[in-house]
C-alpha cells in the first residue's frame, strides 16, 4: 500500500471510525499562562498523526513559536531567520493524542497570567502535511509528500541554519515567485528559488538557491486548497481549506466567496509591502466592529483598533478600514489561506448548551458563565425585574434585549474569547442566569447580514438543516424581533418581544416563503431587510437526542411532550401561538420538578414567578400540568426544548 493510500485510509477512518471533521485537524485554543506545566486539550491527535503547533502571546510582545514532531519539540520563529531552538524545549513541550503539554515557564509561551493563542494543524490528506529534506547545495530535486493534492501554499525554512522563510502560494503571480514569512516584502522572483514549479499531488520542487537547498536540514509545511473536492464533514464531502487571492478596493471592498464560513484566515499583500495578518473567530472577528489581529512577521502585541474584515456564511469580506494590511485603497493583490469553522455534529447536548448562575463556577474570576465549550450566544436572563440581555460572538462588545425593540448598544462585558464560557464580569449574582449556546450543524446557527431592501432576497446559512425557528433582529433601528416558525410556515410570524398570537405575515416579512436547509428568504420590511441596515439571525433546529422544536395542542389535563430525550429537558421555551401569551422559560438550574417551577419571560422585564406548577419532569422531554396558561384546552403552543 502506498503512503498516500495509507494516509487516505487513516483520514477516512478519522476519529472513532467516522469521517474527519474540521475539529479533528485544526484548533484555535486560547489559554492563560501559568508559569508551570499545563495541558492544552484541543482534541487534535498530534502524537499519532503528527502536526504543527503555532503559539503567539496576545498580551505582550513576543516571537511566534512553531513546533512539530519533526523538530523534536524544538521551536522555529515565523518572524525570525533563526535556526531551530531546541535547548530547553524538547523537555518542556510534548505532543499528545488530544493536544499538547506546555511545561515551559518562560513568558513567551507560558508566562504566568499572560494571554496566548495557539493554532494546531494536524496532518491529513487534503488539509496539511509536513516534509523534511536534506539540501545538497548542487542540483534541484523533488521531495515526496502525502498531501494527496497539489499544495495551495508551501512554507519552507532551514532547520539547522539561519535563513529566511520562503512561502509559495497559488495566488502569487508566478510559480517562480515567493514571499518571506519573516518579512513584510512584496513577492519577488529569483530563478534559483522556485518552489511551486512542477509541484504535484505527490511532490514539491526544491530549486538550487542556497536558502532552500544548502547542505543541511529543511522543513516544509504544506497546506491544501480544496476546490469542491474536500472530503471532510459528516458526509465526507466538504471543503475546509482554501488558498486564494483578491484585489483590493477601499471604496468598494471585495467580498470573497469560499463556499463556507471561515474560522481562521492568514492574509498577506503580495504586490506591496505589508504585514502577515492572522484573524480567528476565537479571539474575535466582529461583524461591523473591531477585529483582533496578530502578525506572523513581527513580535507585536495583538492589535484590535480597526474593523478590517467580516466573516460571512459563505466566506469573508473586507472593509474600508483595511489599513493596507488587508485592503489597500485600490489595485493591490492579496493572498490568503482560510480554514472552515466547525463541521462536527454534536453527540450530546452538553457539548453545545449550558446554563448557570453568574459566578457559580468561577466566583471572582473569569469567564463569568462557565460552559465547558466556546460560546457563540449568551442570553442573560434576570430573575429580578430587569431586561434580558442577548450577546453574540459575531457582534463582539454589543448587546440586544429579547424584551425590547432597541437597536444594539455597547456592552463592555460581552467577551467570548474563552474556551469554556463567556462574559467578563467577576460578580456573583443569583439573580442573573446565563443560557449558553454553541453553533453546530443541525442544532444552532447565527448569521449576520446587511439588508438590500429587495423582496425575495435569500440569505445563506450553515445550519445544515431546515431552520424550525428563527429570531431576526434589526441591529440599527428600533424594530420588533421577527420570529419564524417552520411548522407555521412563511406566511405566519411572531414577535419575540411581544405576547401576540401568530399573525399573518405580509410578503414583506418572509416573502411568503418557507425557509430551506441552506437559505431563508426575506421580504423588504425594516424588521428583516431594509436597504443598508444590519441584521442578525439566530437559527434553531431539532437534533435527535439534543434539541426539539415542536408544537402541541393543549388538553387542559396532564400532557406528555416526547422530545426523544433520554434524561429529560434542561431548558424549555413555551409560547401560545393561537392566542396571546408570553414567551415562558423553564430550566433545571432553577428547577423543573414535580411541584412549583420557577419560570422567566423572554418578552417581559417581570421578575421570576415561582408559585405555579406549569411543567413536570419527563425522561423523554417534559410534561405539562393542567395549568391553563401553558396547557389550555384546544389552544396551540410552540416550544423549544434542549436535553
Amino acid at each position: 500500500m502506498s503512503n498516500i493510500a495509507r494516509m487516505m485510509q487513516r483520514a477516512t477512518a478519522g476519529a472513532g471510525g467516522g469521517a474527519l471533521n474540521v475539529e479533528d485537524v485544526f484548533s484555535t485554543y486560547l489559554y492563560t499562562g501559568t508559569g508551570a506545566s499545563q495541558t492544552i486539550t484541543n482534541g487534535i491527535d498530534l502524537d499519532g498523526e503528527g502536526g504543527l503547533v503555532w503559539i503567539k502571546k496576545r498580551s505582550g510582545s513576543a516571537n511566534h513559536y512553531l513546533s512539530t514532531n519533526e523538530t523534536g519539540g524544538g521551536w522555529l520563529y515565523s518572524n525570525q531567520t533563526n535556526a531551530l531552538v531546541s535547548s530547553g524545549n524538547t523537555t518542556t513541550f510534548e505532543f499528545q493524542s488530544n493536544g499538547f503539554i506546555n511545561a515551559a515557564t518562560g513568558t513567551n509561551t507560558n508566562g504566568s497570567g499572560e494571554e496566548y493563542a495557539s493554532w494546531t494543524f494536524r496532518k491529513a490528506p487534503k488539509f496539511f502535511d509536513i516534509v523534511t529534506y536534506e539540501g545538497n547545495n548542487e542540483t534541484a530535486f523533488m521531495v515526496n509528500h502525502n498531501l494527496g493534492v497539489t499544495p495551495g501554499m508551501i512554507i519552507l525554512k532551514a532547520v539547522d541554519s539561519s535563513s529566511p522563510w520562503f512561502v509559495w502560494h497559488r495566488g502569487l503571480s508566478s510559480a517562480s515567485h515567493a514571499v518571506r514569512l519573516n518579512l513584510n516584502n512584496a513577492e519577488s522572483s529569483d530563478s534559483n528559488y522556485e518552489i511551486g514549479l512542477n509541484a504535484s499531488d505527490t511532490q514539491i520542487y526544491i530549486d538550487t538557491g542556497s536558502d532552500i537547498n544548502y547542505q543541511g536540514t529543511y522543513i516544509a509545511y504544506l497546506f491544501a486548497h480544496n476546490n469542491n473536492d474536500g472530503e471532510f464533514g459528516p458526509d465526507s464531502d466538504q471543503d475546509i481549506i482554501k488558498c486564494g487571492s483578491y484585489v483590493s478596493n477601499e471604496t468598494s471592498p471585495p467580498e470573497i466567496t469560499l463556499g463556507f464560513e471561515p474560522q481562521w484566515i492568514l492574509i498577506k499583500k503580495s504586490t506591496g509591502v505589508d504585514e502577515w495578518a492572522i484573524f480567528d473567530n476565537m479571539r474575535g472577528v466582529v461583524t461591523g466592529g473591531n477585529d483582533f489581529m496578530l502578525r506572523a512577521d513581527t513580535t507585536q502585541v495583538e492589535y484590535s483598533a480597526a474593523n478590517q474584515i467580516d466573516f460571512t456564511s459563505t466566506g469573508f469580506k473586507l472593509t474600508t478600514a483595511g489599513l493596507g494590511v488587508t485592503n489597500a485603497p485600490t489595485g493591490e493583490t492579496y493572498i490568503y489561506m482560510a480554514i472552515r469553522r466547525g463541521t462536527k455534529v454534536p453527540e450530546s447536548a452538553t457539548e453545545v448548551f449550558a446554563l448557570e448562575t453568574i459566578g457559580a463556577t468561577n466566583a471572582g474570576s473569569l469567564p463569568s458563565y462557565a460552559s465547558g465549550f466556546p460560546v457563540d450566544m449568551l442570553i442573560q436572563a434576570r430573575r429580578d425585574a430587569d431586561n434580558n440581555m442577548l450577546l453574540t460572538r459575531l457582534l463582539g462588545e454589543t448587546r440586544l434585549f429579547t424584551n425590547l425593540t432597541n437597536a444594539e448598544s455597547a456592552e463592555s462585558d460581552s467577551d467570548f474569547d474563552y474556551q469554556d464560557g463567556a462574559f467578563s464580569n467577576t460578580s456573583v449574582d443569583t439573580n442573573r442566569l446565563g443560557y449558553m449556546f454553541r453553533r453546530a450543524p443541525g442544532y444552532f446557527d447565527v448569521v449576520a447580514y446587511t439588508g438590500n431592501g429587495t423582496r425575495g432576497r435569500t440569505v445563506t446559512h450553515n445550519l445544515g438543516a431546515i431552520p424550525e425557528m428563527m429570531w431576526i433582529k434589526n441591529r440599527d433601528d428600533a424594530q420588533n424581533w421577527l420570529v419564524y416558525i417552520h411548522s407555521l410556515g412563511g406566511t405566519k410570524k411572531l414577535y419575540l418581544n411581544a405576547n401576540s398570537a401568530a399573525a399573518t405575515a405580509s410578503i414583506d416579512d418572509f416573502n411568503n416563503t418557507d425557509a430551506e436547509a441552506t437559505q431563508f428568504t426575506l421580504g423588504n420590511d425594516g424588521r428583516c431587510n431594509a436597504n443598508n441596515q444590519d441584521y442578525i439571525a439566530y437559527l434553531f433546529a431539532s437534533l435527535p437526542g439534543i434539541s426539539k422544536v415542536g408544537s402541541y395542542t393543549g388538553t387542559g389535563s396532564t400532557l406528555n411532550i416526547d422530545c426523544g430525550f433520554s434524561s429529560g429537558a434542561r431548558f424549555v421555551l413555551l409560547k401560545k401561538s393561537s392566542g396571546s401569551g408570553n414567551w415562558y422559560v423553564f430550566d433545571t438550574e432553577r428547577g423543573i420538578v414535580a411541584g412549583n417551577d420557577p419560570y422567566l419571560y423572554l418578552n417581559l422585564t417581570n421578575a421570576e414567578v415561582n408559585s405555579r406548577d406549569g411543567v413536570d419532569p419527563l425522561s423523554s422531554g417534559f410534561a405539562l400540568t393542567s395549568d391553563s396558561t401553558f396547557n389550555a384546552s384546544g389552544a396551540t403552543y410552540i416550544f423549544y426544548a434542549i436535553a
